[in-house]
């Protein structure tokens, strides 16, 4: 008799492989489940079977064994998302990016003013690169889905923020590592060559400019003494009303970007590649600092001052120092992401 009513349950309910994995999840999340088997008991089983005592096993095991499949459904469609691959493949070298000589200085809410206008002047070559070439592929199939120039382009803002600091002949003083050179390089290359590719580079970039930046800035522009958001630009995103929000819309477009599994494993591997040259950036940057003439680094009438905070609040608070150093991991996806 239980073996009937397992199959009549099942023959009458809505969550066999005719309905497909994804609406089956769906119908769970909405918690639907437990309604859809007690109607199809109503509908098939109550007449076959003679009490509620022997209906109670196979209903439960049918719905423990529904819940078990939903479960692995979603695992199995979030371990194909993009974004979460992207997040795996990725996490060795974002460890080690974080504890560059660089990035540390960030996270102990130290940095001199040369120090972060180079990092600007890396910014500038490395978004005009990237930009540049998502608008020329801005049609690609890969591209269009995550292509939000009103939203996220950077250049503007670090151009408005290099005039700032380096007067209106600030192009002529822009200097960057070799590194950062290499980085465009790649830019440009896989704009031409691999298109999709640059999903890889618009995701690290953006999103971790869009985490972490704002809160950074606003500890840049009080240590640093600055007037308002002067010098700052960088970190505001005006057409963004919502950055949570905003990065769910933009890891589901990322998400939806239909590749073949080669074009998939090489977006993966040029997001480890994004990293790898961006740890580069981070230490010739520091070299750079350390052979570099002091003269020759302050360039600007803008009086060097240490983005520093109190050291008293970072020994005495332990809370402070780990949420200054959340806020720095979730911003350090590319050139300056885990500085701002």
């Amino acid at each position: 008799m239980q073996k009937q009513a397992i199959t009549t349950v099942n023959k009458s309910s809505c969550f066999h492989s005719a309905t497909g994995g994804r609406r089956l999840g769906e119908k769970y999340k909405r918690g639907e489940s437990r309604l859809l088997h007690c109607t199809a008991i109503q509908r098939g089983v109550s007449e076959s079977l003679p009490s509620q005592r022997e209906l109670t096993e196979p209903y439960w095991f049918t719905m423990e064994t529904e819940k078990e499949n939903t479960t692995q459904t979603a695992e199995e469609m979030t371990d194909r998302d993009l974004s979460e691959q992207i997040k795996r493949v990725t996490k060795e070298s974002h460890i080690r990016a974080e504890n560059t000589e660089l990035m540390l200085s960030f996270q102990k809410g130290q940095v001199t003013l040369p120090q972060f206008k180079l990092l600007l002047c890396s910014l500038y070559e490395v978004y005009k690169a990237l930009e540049e070439e998502m608008d020329r592929n801005c049609h690609h199939p890969s591209v269009a889905p995550i292509y939000f120039p009103a939203e996220l382009a950077r250049l503007e803002a670090v151009e408005k923020d290099l005039a700032y600091f380096y007067g209106p002949d600030w192009r002529e003083k822009v200097v960057v590592p070799a590194a950062t050179k290499r980085y465009c390089h790649r830019l440009r290359r896989i704009g031409k060559e691999n298109p999709e590719f640059l999903v890889a580079h618009a995701y690290t970039r953006y999103l971790g400019d869009l985490s972490g930046g704002q809160v950074l800035g606003r500890i840049a522009q009080k240590s640093m003494g600055l007037r308002s958001s002067e010098g700052l630009s960088f970190f505001a995103f005006p057409g963004v009303s919502s950055p949570n929000r905003f990065k769910q819309l933009y890891r589901s477009r990322m998400n939806s970007v239909e590749l073949t599994e080669e074009e998939r494993n090489g977006v993966l591997e040029e997001a480890v590649r994004a990293f790898e040259l961006n740890i580069q950036v981070f230490e010739d940057l520091q070299k750079m600092l350390l052979s570099a003439p002091k003269n020759k680094l302050q360039t600007s009438s803008t009086p060097v001052k240490m983005l520093q905070i109190p050291g008293a609040i970072i020994q005495s608070s332990p809370l402070f120092r780990a949420l200054l150093g959340l806020f720095v991991a979730v911003a350090t996806v590319g050139i300056g992401i885990y500085a701002f």
